[in-house]
C-alpha cells in the first residue's frame, strides 16, 4: 500500500480541452489503488483555461491554492481565490479561467476517478 504520493512520483500531463495547464494525478487507481476518488494537482499559467466541457457521471471539486480564477456552471459565473472551493456536478457543462497575471495552483477531486479519458469529455 502506498501512503504518500509525491508530485515527482507521477508524470505530468496536459488535459484535453485545456490551455496552459499541467496536471499531476496524485491519488488515483494507478497510484494508490482507490477506485472511488481521484485527486490531482493542477498548475495553470496566466491566460490558462478549461474550455466549456462536461464529465458525464463524474462530480468535480476544485480547491484553489494560489491565484484567481473564474468558474462557470449552468449559467452561474463566479470568481474564486485561495481557500475557495467550487463544485461541478456530474453532467454540468463548466469552464475554468485564470484571472490576472499570476498562475493558478488548484487541487481537483473527481468522484468516481476520471482518469483523463477523452471519451469521457463532452465538448460543446
Amino acid at each position: 500500500m502506498k501512503l504518500v504520493v509525491r508530485m515527482s512520483d507521477v508524470s505530468p500531463y496536459s488535459p484535453a480541452n485545456h490551455h496552459g495547464t499541467v496536471n499531476h494525478r496524485l491519488i488515483a487507481p494507478e497510484t494508490v489503488g482507490d477506485t472511488r476518488i481521484e485527486l490531482l494537482h493542477g498548475h495553470l499559467q496566466p491566460g490558462g483555461s478549461a474550455l466549456p466541457h462536461a464529465h458525464p457521471g463524474l462530480d468535480q471539486v476544485c480547491y484553489l491554492l494560489e491565484g484567481r480564477a473564474r468558474v462557470s456552471c449552468r449559467g452561474v459565473v463566479e470568481e474564486m481565490g485561495p481557500g475557495d472551493a467550487c463544485h461541478f456536478p456530474g453532467d454540468c457543462e463548466h469552464s475554468f479561467e485564470v484571472l490576472g497575471d499570476s498562475p493558478v495552483r488548484v487541487l481537483v477531486i473527481y468522484s468516481p476517478p476520471y482518469g483523463e479519458d477523452p471519451a469521457k469529455v463532452i465538448r460543446r
